[in-house]
């Protein structure tokens, strides 16, 4: 199904009009109408959990199975439990800071499930769900965020790069690793995931770029959750962000973020490009943020709940369910196993995490210079005589 408004379009000046305090007000106005209206859309399954049909992207998911469809569920299921421990744990002190994922689990499950083996993800720091179906266990992913560890796994282990911090900067190691995987002639593909707030990024421009003009087998995957932690989509972009590809001469596609068919269907489409030799693609999963942008982070402060409210009735996971109860794909004995699963889940997560090692206070000194500096030798003694102090505190 595919929803379409022709209020997204971008307004025109007609050829006698003058660029006077008039037009230009009048066209502004148009302008702030237009970002925020909803384009084209594709969707094969809507918020009731009723399947769709699409002419071009049906075929992606022509051949999924009952079983395929409970793990795709189970996925997001089990996703949003580790999600909703790592929350509790930062609430109470175990990490120092969490990105929930909370509301954009059919993104990140529909594209993670589409890679193969041999593909290579390059993340931000939200793709939890992309992690899980990478392999990456759960527990390895909170290290950096306790502090104890700068990642917590190999990223060649699984073809999953390390977190990155730093907006943006992902998408061009990803463009120069699909680079090179096109000069090695491999069969495989590279998946950039970046945010709203990351598409206003120098460094993703540039990206589109390289990967357009070398022709490069990299998907460029959007999670367009629509706050760039405060900052509305429409104070982002003028145009919907699928459609900036077309600037740099790759197609983009615009799917329904909450329906993991439609991530799915998309996602391989967009991977089976890159891997024939056709080059890049621009994916905007159009989702939401049910949460906060971290745990720092305060939403009710710049949006509504009536906006919240809205979008919990497209939940990912409820919409699943509902097309498994209503195609008789799944009964209550399925639901009540993966409940208890993902309470075990959560008990194992939070007793990994406070089994975690405290790291080596002295290895920020590490490395700082190859050959040692006379300054950091310095901060180091300084340091030794601070930790010190605790010692001698407990002494007392």
């Amino acid at each position: 199904m595919t929803v379409e408004s022709t209020a997204a379009r971008t307004p025109r000046r007609s050829a006698g009009s003058k660029a006077g305090t008039t037009g230009t007000k009048r066209t502004r106005t148009t302008a702030k109408k237009d970002a925020g209206a909803e384009p084209q859309l594709v969707q094969l399954l809507t918020p009731e959990g009723k399947r769709v049909k699409n002419a071009e992207y049906d075929k992606y998911v022509a051949g999924i199975t009952p079983e395929e469809l409970r793990g795709l569920y189970r996925d997001m299921v089990l996703t949003r439990r580790f999600d909703a421990e790592a929350t509790s744990l930062q609430r109470q002190g175990e990490l120092g800071l969490w990105a929930s994922l909370l509301g954009q689990e059919a993104a990140q499950i529909g594209s993670g499930r589409a890679t193969r083996e041999d593909d290579y993800v390059f993340p931000t720091y939200r793709e939890h769900g992309v992690a899980w179906c990478r392999g990456v266990d759960p527990a390895n992913l909170l290290g950096m965020f306790r502090g104890v560890n700068n990642g917590g796994w190999d990223p060649n282990s699984n073809n999953f790069q390390l977190y990155t911090i730093v907006i943006g900067s992902q998408t061009l190691h990803a463009t120069g690793y699909a680079m090179g995987v096109a000069k090695d002639g491999a069969d495989s593909a590279v998946i950039a995931y970046f945010g709203d707030g990351a598409s206003s990024q120098g460094d993703v421009a540039e990206s589109f770029t390289f990967s357009a003009v070398y022709n490069a087998p990299v998907v460029f995957f959007c999670q367009n959750n629509q706050w760039a932690i405060s900052e509305p989509t429409e104070k982002q972009s003028r145009v919907p962000i699928y459609q900036r590809a077309q600037g740099f001469g790759f197609p983009g596609v615009r799917v329904d973020g909450n329906d993991v068919l439609g991530v799915l269907a998309v996602t391989r489409w967009a991977l089976e490009r890159a891997r024939g030799g056709e080059g890049p693609t621009l994916v905007e999963a159009f989702t939401y943020r049910m949460g906060a942008h971290t745990t720092s982070d305060d939403p009710t402060r710049y949006r509504g709940d009536e906006e919240r409210q809205a979008w919990e009735a497209k939940d990912p996971i409820l919409r699943l369910r509902r097309y498994l109860e209503a195609s008789n794909h799944a009964d209550e004995g399925f639901f009540a196993e993966l409940e208890a699963e993902s309470e075990a889940l959560g008990k194992r997560v939070r007793e990994a995490v406070r089994a975690m090692p405290d790291p080596d206070h002295f290895a920020i000194f590490e490395n700082a210079y190859a050959d040692g500096h006379a300054l950091v030798d310095e901060e180091r003694a300084q340091f030794a005589v601070y930790q010190a102090s605790f010692a001698d505190e407990g002494g007392n």
